[in-house]
């Protein structure tokens, strides 16, 4: 039982060392995570702005047809890979845009300049977007396993430790029960052979 609480005790020690090394992991990655997400949203807003300015000058049917026709000049390949670091799977996304012909899918007269503008915004939209959205998915799975640690540790803390020392604490006192009832036994069986004899 006391190897047991020992045990206990040191996974309760090391729990804590692993929630020490996700903190500095995550004060590691938070000033990049923000200044990531701040430049997404950036980024963001002037997607829409310039999608809203393109799909204004254009009109939907336009846009549309050369959305389509745009579509078949890009060929985008993604490769997810995956490391472990601190117990949390890690993703390494690998993406490019292959751009299939040197000259776009419109004409210059008939299109909005914006369009031009917002080709160029997208690009850079999606390339943003995965450093951001592996950043996010780093924070949320440190963060999960942090949590997880956490709970670890306040289960040892609260539940095991002290059971297991209320046991260790039953078993001594019926092993001093036991021991006091022996010496009285004893006692008597010497009293009792001085009597005989």
């Amino acid at each position: 039982m006391q190897k047991r609480l020992t045990f206990a005790v040191k996974g309760e020690n090391f729990l804590k060392f692993k929630l020490e090394q996700l903190m500095f992991e995550i004060k590691e990655n938070w000033d990049s995570y923000l200044r990531s997400r701040e430049t997404f949203i950036d980024l963001y807003k002037e997607t829409m702005i310039k999608l809203h300015q393109t799909y204004k000058e254009m009109g939907k049917r336009d846009f549309s047809l050369i959305s389509k026709l745009s579509k078949l000049q890009y060929k985008p390949t993604i490769d997810v890979k995956y490391f472990k670091k601190i117990g949390s799977l890690i993703p390494v996304i690998e993406y490019e845009l292959i751009k299939e012909e040197l000259l776009p899918a419109y004409s210059f007269e008939n299109s909005s300049h914006y369009l031009d503008d917002l080709i160029i915004v997208l690009e850079e939209f999606f390339e943003h977007l995965i450093v951001y959205a592996r950043l996010e998915d780093i924070m949320l799975k440190i963060s999960l396993s942090y949590k997880k640690i956490n709970r670890r540790i306040k289960g040892l803390k609260n539940v095991i430790i002290p059971e297991l020392q209320l046991e260790i604490k039953k078993i001594k006192e019926i092993l001093e029960e036991n021991e006091r009832e022996n010496y009285v036994r004893l006692k008597n069986t010497k009293a009792l052979i001085k009597k005989v004899i």
